[in-house]
């Protein structure tokens, strides 16, 4: 007995093996059957097939990260050539304002100099018909004096000394 009033306590065993002696026997027979079973191989092939499979998904990422950075660099070049064409279709459209501001410009010069010119053409009418008119009414206006004083100087004695002056000038220039 020990000094505690108890017996000693021995440990159970079976097969002349405790507790710890099995477990060890149990984790060598475990270890052999895996050996035994090709265990480590086929985890080992496990293994070989996951690191295939990770290495076929990261070259599966390498070309789909090629193939959009080659997109990227194909839409930045269409970027770059539609910003291009933009600017060129803005500076067409620039000198196309020009020419047209420049036409318009030149047509209301032109349309400006004709109607200055009929406008100067209608005053020149204006200007000579009415100086038609007074001239006509001042012929008019002459007629009518000389009547008047051919009718107030002349009577009938003189009228017919003047035609018959008249008619042996006319008979003269015949014969002549």
């Amino acid at each position: 007995m020990g000094s505690d009033g108890m017996a000693p306590h021995s440990e159970p065993s079976a097969l002349y093996l405790n507790g710890a002696g099995w477990v060890a026997l149990a984790m060598l027979v475990l270890i052999g059957l895996m050996l035994w079973k090709k265990v480590p191989a086929a985890i080992g092939k496990a293994l070989d097939k996951k690191i295939a499979g990770i290495r076929k998904d990261l070259d599966e990422a390498a070309k789909l990260r090629a193939e959009a950075e080659a997109l990227k660099a194909e839409y930045l070049k269409k970027s770059a050539e539609a910003a291009k064409e933009a600017d060129d279709i803005l500076a067409r459209a620039a000198t196309e304002a020009e020419a047209i501001v420049a036409r318009a410009e030149s047509d209301a010069s032109a349309l400006i100099e004709r109607r200055r010119r009929m406008a100067e053409d209608k005053i020149g009418a204006a200007e000579r018909g009415a100086i038609a008119e007074v001239r006509a009414e001042a012929a008019r206006i002459a007629a009518q004096a000389a009547a008047a004083i051919l009718t107030e100087r002349n009577d009938a004695v003189a009228d017919k000394a003047l035609i018959d002056r008249t008619i042996s000038g006319i008979g003269s220039a015949r014969l002549n």
